[in-house]
């Protein structure tokens, strides 16, 4: 038998994608407190990860996990449905539906799982006989949302960024299927904001299902951080199903489906991701909810304080003329085009001590490499200042070099 070796053909892949310079390579960062990272032996200030609210290593959160952890142990050894459901897992599904304003909310382990598993439950064939549902999805979204949609097998029809006619047009060329609309609500690669009254309102008029993603404004966004859906004063009526994951604002893990008990439990019945794995530990929902406390609380002034970061950070990236992408949150993109100019950047400004990783396809498109810079509440204004500093020195070294 002369059948094509797999073995050969993933290789070939790999060493394609070496030969690009697009291979991902995992580094060891190690924590240090104010944002700051143990990378290669150097000390680096981290301007690259999600952790907004700079919460990840507040004390209550620790001391909740270690007091839960004490009682509970660490696994849960079983799935939700079977015997894995613990009383913190119960508290925090209702602290977080009460706070995202909906009747139920259910835990994943994390947020592709969450999009995953939410998708194939509610398009999938098992749920709508033979006929295939359609998928509506903007071009930006991210990856779990496309990869959701055709592990349910769904028609995927895909819409020009944040171009809300585009995706009625979508929907109005299949009047007959039944369908879903989903979008991020801050796309992690650009940080700019969907449109999402107008995509609201689009699916309202056409009897689609609207999903948003909020995976980045959950926590940032809107009263009490409720995230971009509630900044746009749109409601559950507005928006039936919303997931938000707990690993990026909130400083923990895991992720969450929230919307109305019916769909909510529908999503618990048929999501595969959510049926066979184990509940994340009941410790992590406990120091989920001491963050909750947290974000909606704010008496520390988080938000407005990665409010005025970003303003400070955009202003001086405005002064030293770089092309920031139009974003107002915390992800502020600098495109470099080339892959190779964006990583020669990263590694620039890693000798100058600032951990800002290169963004290259196929997470983003080819020819839009860029440098995904992230700010935080626990940034402080001089090591902005001195990021800033540091991105000049590249863009009149990059000038230099063009002359």
């Amino acid at each position: 038998m002369n059948r094509p070796g797999l073995r050969a053909r993933v290789e070939a892949a790999r060493a394609g994608r070496e030969q690009e310079g697009l291979l991902r390579r995992a580094r060891t960062c190690d924590v240090l407190g104010g944002g700051r990272r143990v990378v290669g032996g150097r000390i680096l200030t981290d301007f690259c990860g999600n952790d907004y609210l700079g919460l990840a290593g507040h004390r209550d959160l620790v001391a909740a996990l270690t007091r839960a952890a004490s009682a509970e142990g660490v696994g849960t050894g079983a799935a939700h449905l079977v015997s894995g459901h613990r009383g913190e897992h119960a508290a925090l599904e209702h602290e977080l539906a009460e706070w995202t304003g909906r009747q139920r909310a259910l835990l994943f382990s994390t947020g592709v799982m969450a999009n995953l598993g939410t998708l194939q439950a509610l398009l999938g064939t098992a749920v709508h006989g033979r006929e295939r549902a359609l998928c509506v999805q903007d071009r930006l979204n991210h990856a779990s949302l496309i990869d959701g949609a055709s592990l349910a097998d769904a028609e995927l029809a895909r819409y020009p960024h944040a171009d809300a006619d585009a995706a009625a047009r979508q929907l109005d060329a299949r009047p007959t299927r039944p369908a879903l609309l989903a979008t991020d609500g801050v796309f992690s690669m650009d940080g700019d904001v969907a449109p999402l009254a107008r995509l609201a309102t689009v699916c309202a008029e056409r009897d689609a299902l609207f999903y948003v993603d909020d995976a980045h404004g959950l926590g940032v966004l809107g009263p009490r951080g409720a995230g971009s859906v509630a900044a746009a004063g749109l409601g559950a009526r507005d928006v039936p199903v919303l997931m938000g994951t707990l690993g990026k604002a909130v400083g923990c893990a895991g992720a969450f489906i929230a919307g109305d008990a019916d769909l909510i439990e529908a999503v618990a019945q048929f999501a595969r991701a959510y049926i066979y794995t184990t509940a994340m530990p009941a410790a992590l929902a406990a120091a989920t909810r001491a963050a909750l406390r947290l974000v909606r609380e704010d008496v520390d002034g988080r938000r407005e304080r990665l409010r005025a970061n970003v303003a400070r950070f955009r202003a001086g990236a405005a002064q030293l003329g770089l092309g920031l992408m139009p974003s107002d949150t915390a992800i502020q993109p600098l495109v470099f085009g080339a892959t190779t100019a964006a990583v020669d950047a990263a590694r620039q400004l890693e000798q100058d001590g600032f951990l800002v990783v290169a963004i290259r396809p196929p997470t983003v498109p080819r020819g839009s490499a860029r440098l995904r810079v992230t700010l935080s509440a626990a940034h402080t204004p001089d090591r902005i200042d001195a990021l800033l500093d540091a991105l000049g020195r590249l863009s009149a070294r990059r000038e230099a070099a063009a002359v």
